[in-house]
């Protein structure tokens, strides 16, 4: 998957040396113009202000794997222990449910929201062995529906512009798989579009632009590659750190690259290597992404 460096993209800067341990999330929020985002391992959400510089945090009281935007107001977030409506000002915690309440070993990884509103989010066996893995939507009833599993380790998903196609992941796997979403908002076709090889390490959270391509992060690969819409690679941002988690689009006009990264598992010489590892990185690019979707519920 040779890439050279994006010459319509500026050098990544680390914008917040955070040192999470796994960094994940990234989401543009255009009512605070503020990237939120999570550590799931270290529970916490965190949020950066780019016209201040400002950084704040809100500690969670167990494993979080994504949140979304409420047009309601609020979050609506996926921990271990199921979904919930989250208020980070309050720090109420309305639980909604857990779909998996007999997978002691699962816990919720990546999740977004479609243009419609439906909050998608994948589980995962947090051991990294059994194929325990299911991606979940919630909807605007706070009903649940499995749609696509049976994978060790899920990722994404992201949407494309015209809501009628769903990209999801199997990390481990090394699979990026391309759905069409029917008329009932439910996957259907599912069909490989993008394959890892090894070199690349694993395929990670991922977004879509405006022009219709996915950038999708390469954890243990030092970068995101930008995909047409073929499945053909077109340019890739490389970043000082390895474990690389999910990129967003945000900033006034949706074009700069937000980016997570992580510093779990790393030995101590790597840690010497990758000092930014678990920071937030930003990037100006010359593309425009998509506004982030908001859940309805």
């Amino acid at each position: 998957m040779p890439a050279g460096p994006d010459a319509r993209c500026a050098e990544p800067i680390c914008v917040w040396p955070a040192g999470a341990l796994l960094g994940e999330g990234a989401l543009w929020d255009e009512r605070d113009r503020a990237v939120y985002w999570v550590d799931i391992k270290a529970p916490a959400v965190h949020r950066y202000t780019p016209a201040t510089g400002e950084k704040r945090s809100w500690p969670m009281p167990e494993t979080i794997g994504c949140i979304a935007r409420r047009r309601a107001g609020g979050f609506v977030a996926a921990f271990k222990s199921g979904f919930a409506l989250l208020d980070l000002e309050t720090g109420v915690i309305e639980r909604i449910g857990n779909p998996e309440p007999d997978v002691s070993g699962n816990r919720f990884n990546d999740g977004n929201c479609d243009a419609s509103g439906r909050f998608w989010a994948g589980s995962m066996d947090d051991g990294l062995k059994r194929p325990t893995g299911w991606l979940y939507r919630l909807d605007a009833q706070r009903r649940w529906v499995r749609t696509d599993g049976g994978y060790v380790c899920t990722n994404g998903p992201a949407f494309a512009g015209d809501g009628r196609t769903m990209y999801h992941t199997d990390t481990l796997g090394r699979t990026i798989y391309a759905f069409d979403l029917d008329a009932n908002g439910l996957p259907a076709h599912k069909r490989p579009h993008i394959r890892f090889a090894e070199a690349d390490g694993y395929p990670d959270g991922m977004t879509v632009d405006a022009e219709g391509c996915l950038w999708v992060a390469h954890w243990g690969g030092w970068r995101v590659t930008r995909f047409r819409a073929d499945g053909s690679v077109d340019r890739a941002v490389r970043l000082p750190v390895a474990q690389v988690t999910r990129p967003a689009f945000g900033g006034p006009g949706l074009t700069t690259l937000y980016v997570t990264t992580a510093s779990i598992d790393l030995l101590a010489a790597e840690r010497t290597r990758q000092p930014l590892a678990g920071g937030l990185f930003a990037c100006e690019t010359a593309v425009r992404g998509l506004p982030a979707g908001q859940f309805a519920g």
